[in-house]
């Protein structure tokens, strides 16, 4: 029998008008609806900043930075993607302006352009299609693949994507294609009512690069798009009516799928694209949303860190928390608080922590807020409090440990301290005399054995698990048996590895007798990057239930 596989589609989706308007939120919900209705989904997000990757990047300044399974440090709209749908992302679902201008420079350093001037146009156009194309290259029964294009339109830096976007439809064919442009429609108080002009003229920057948008998303707060302003973005944008798609503030952001399935959204996406629209089945979707928002028992967590000022900084950790409160049926209600504020000599954790039912300690670098957060970690074990660390939030947990169980006085991380006189934390083997700083560290999925009879096995319910990293410090083995023998610390995950000619075991999880605390565990991995609605993380899921568990006993 012939093959008859359509050939694959495309959906590029492009913003307007002011930057962080959720692309990357309907690209995600746009994903899961088309998977509903059995199309397999390749999707990938390209950034215009000339940074390499996020990976050296501030919180601060980009939010987290999401680690996929083969160790790529990427975009934090890569982890709406894995949260919303089943697509398999990698090093190739990520890429910006500077990996292609990097990639660029290197042929052209490689002699591969013959002599040729470089020039945006072809040379940097054709990288970026040559990303697009390679997105799919080892999935060949992907059916549409899905290209999110960060900033705005208008900005200089996108520029040379568009282009790009524009001779890609033209490569594929036009009926191969789809456009989608994410927009804000304003609310004006003092005229009570929506405003679409600024939509219009981001429209009309696009046209005038040579795009024209299939579906408009319109970005409106908690407002709703009448029926007449929808007409007037359509005539004046030239689309048709039911391509203009409303795109309200909803709670929680795992709702947003289903307002876009109200309106037709894939159905549309499906027939700009020729591909049939097939019968979709959304009933565990809708059955998690129900479970959000029927939830009456509330947990209360106090979530620690030092990058607090940002609220995309840890944002795989907050939606893990509310995949764990779906697993437990609760609402989590957490707070993130400064750790600084707990430094010596400032706030006492008692004076604020009193009340929570469970303490994270979340990741981080650098030497800013350290003594905070061990403080935080000796009250949440002195009082029994349930303690999850992740990362940093485990080497802290070592650290005051040591100083405060073992007696070893001015224990530290080398990372802080290098000259301390008792590194209970120290650098990784690999780790020494690396100076470059992107892309260096421990990255992406290791394998973890899990011991049996612990918290970590019980949660997990297996002895074998994949988890990813993201870190350039480690437990130092040679304080193992002390912590063991003296401070009741149980060693419930470990990485068997062979480095150079060397056997090592790495020491990926924590745990506290139970006789010496209820539920005190930490990980030297990022548990929160696999979390999703449909397949809450274990780890969290056991800390929430363990913080109900203290609630209700108080």
């Amino acid at each position: 029998m012939a093959n008859t596989k359509l050939p694959l589609k495309y959906i590029f989706t492009t913003g307007g008008v002011v930057s962080s308007i959720g692309k990357g939120i309907a690209c995600a919900s746009l994903g899961l609806l088309l998977e509903s209705r059995g199309y397999k989904i390749a999707i990938m997000k390209m950034d215009p900043y000339i940074n390499v990757d996020p990976g050296t990047m501030n919180p601060f300044e980009h939010g987290e930075v999401f680690v996929t399974d083969d160790g790529a440090e990427t975009d934090l709209d890569l982890g709406h993607y894995q949260r919303f749908t089943h697509a398999k992302l990698s090093r190739r679902s990520n890429t910006t302006t500077g990996a292609i201008y990097n990639a660029v420079i290197q042929k052209e350093r490689d002699g591969a352009y013959l002599g040729k001037t470089v020039q945006v146009i072809p040379h940097i156009t054709d990288e970026i299609k040559n990303r697009i194309r390679a997105l799919t290259v080892d999935e060949d029964d992907v059916d549409i693949a899905i290209i999110e294009i960060g900033g705005t339109v208008g900005d200089i830096e996108s520029l040379p994507f568009l282009e790009a976007l524009r001779q890609f439809r033209l490569e594929v064919g036009p009926e191969n294609c789809c456009f989608i442009h994410v927009t804000l429609v304003p609310y004006i108080e003092a005229a009570n009512e929506l405003k679409t002009k600024p939509t219009q003229h981001s429209v009309r920057a696009l046209r005038d690069i040579g795009i024209q948008p299939n579906i408009i998303i319109c970005r409106t707060g908690i407002s709703k798009l009448e029926k007449e302003q929808r007409q007037k973005v359509a005539l004046f944008c030239d689309v048709p009516e039911e391509g203009i798609i409303n795109a309200q503030d909803i709670s929680p952001i795992y709702a947003i799928p289903l307002n876009f399935k109200e309106q037709n959204l894939d159905v549309t996406v499906l027939k700009i694209l020729g591909l049939e629209v097939r019968e979709g089945d959304l009933s565990e979707w809708i059955d998690i949303v129900n479970r959000m928002l029927s939830a009456t028992e509330e947990v209360h967590i106090a979530a620690v860190g030092k990058y607090t000022g940002h609220g995309d900084a840890y944002k795989s950790i907050n939606e893990a928390f509310v995949h764990a409160g779906i697993a437990n049926n609760c609402k989590v209600k957490y707070e993130w608080i400064d750790s600084e504020r707990f430094d010596p000599g400032k706030e006492k954790p008692e004076e604020v922590l009193q009340g929570y039912h469970g303490i994270l300690i979340g990741p981080g670098f650098g030497t800013r807020g350290i003594e905070g957060k061990i403080n935080v970690a000796r009250f949440a074990r002195e009082n029994r409090i349930p303690y999850f660390g992740i990362c940093l939030g485990m080497q802290v947990a070592v650290i005051e440990m040591a100083r405060n169980c073992l007696g070893l006085k001015n224990a530290h991380t080398t990372e802080v301290n290098p000259q301390t006189p008792h590194p209970v934390i120290s650098l990784l083997t690999e780790q020494k005399g690396v100076s470059s700083k992107g892309g260096t560290m421990r990255l992406g999925a290791y394998p973890c054995e899990l011991q049996p009879d612990t918290r970590a096995y019980k949660a997990y319910a297996q002895t074998l698990i994949y988890e990813r990293h993201r870190h350039r410090y480690e437990f130092n083995n040679a304080y193992r048996k002390d912590f063991i023998e003296k401070a009741g610390m149980i060693i419930s995950g470990i990485h068997h590895r062979k480095f150079m000619d060397m056997e090592e075991e790495l020491t990926e999880i924590i745990e506290l007798k139970t006789d010496i605390h209820p539920w005190f565990c930490a990980c030297q991995f990022h548990p929160e990057f696999k979390s999703t609605p449909l397949k809450p993380q274990p780890l969290f899921c056991a800390f929430i239930k363990s913080a109900l568990q203290y609630k209700n006993m108080k």
